[in-house]
């Protein structure tokens, strides 16, 4: 019987069927699935290489080394509050991003996408931004690593985590489905190097891809909170001083 059972599992993988440490017991599908192929001659060019023509931010905070954007705080300039350099070129609703990022461990960066720019004088700076994030980080442990969403000033918290399939609906979150396992985004995670980053984001849901692998799939079913359009933005976080730096910013709208 186990020879025949362990069989059966084997033909059940090969099928891409669920499975769980026991067969009573409802698990998560396994969703692999590789980035598209860029559409180059599709794709919109955000930032030089050169300046910061296009983006707005604190200038003590953000600056262009070496190619590459460098947003650094230190102990003599810190950041009175999460403080974001923004991309003042427009604000996208169905889309594909990509872009290449590093950072050190001190501290988390993000992209924000679909979001606003809060300015009001309750603001603790002048580039506060709220909505969607893909989280920042240099680290390879689950959860906190890159790549999951974040309701930066939002009530959500962590919207979905890297490695989940799952939807918002009802209030919650349902998980549906596994896009990558902890050991799987560990060896997939260039640590202290630079990472690609490719965000889809068509109608309600929202894919997060990782050196060409798909790490997250979200669709945003709750009617009130789910974002649709907004600025694309880089964020330095409060706190310890950190850095962040990225480059190959790249957009393709897409029609709806």
């Amino acid at each position: 019987m186990k020879k025949h059972l362990g069989m059966l599992l084997v033909g059940l993988v090969a099928l891409g069927a669920p499975l769980s440490s026991s067969m009573g017991q409802e698990t998560l599908a396994k969703v692999i699935e590789k980035a598209p192929a860029e559409l180059v001659d599709q794709s919109k060019v955000l930032f030089n290489g050169k300046d910061l023509t296009d983006w707005d931010g604190d200038p003590n905070l953000w600056s262009v080394k070496e190619g590459v954007i460098h947003g650094q705080t230190t102990a003599e300039h810190p950041a009175n509050g999460n403080t974001f350099l923004i991309w003042k070129g427009g604000k996208p609703s169905d889309f594909e991003l990509r872009f290449s990022f590093r950072c050190n461990d001190s501290n988390n960066s993000g992209v924000q996408y679909r979001s606003k720019h809060i300015e009001t004088e309750q603001s603790k700076n002048k580039w506060v931004v709220r909505g969607y994030q893909h989280e920042i980080r240099n680290e390879k442990k689950f959860p906190n690593v890159s790549g999951f969403i974040y309701d930066e000033g939002g009530k959500r918290g962590r919207i979905c985590l890297a490695g989940e399939q799952a939807r918002w609906e009802d209030g919650a979150k349902k998980v549906t489905g596994q896009c990558i396992t902890a050991e799987e985004f560990e060896a997939l995670f260039r640590l202290d190097q630079w990472n690609d980053v490719v965000i889809l984001a068509q109608g309600n849901r929202i894919k997060h891809y990782l050196n060409d692998r798909l790490i997250l799939d979200f669709t945003d079913n709750d009617p009130q909170l789910a974002l649709t359009q907004g600025v694309l933005a880089l964020q330095l976080h409060a706190g310890k001083p950190m850095w962040a730096q990225y480059k190959n910013i790249r957009l393709r709208e897409l029609t709806k």
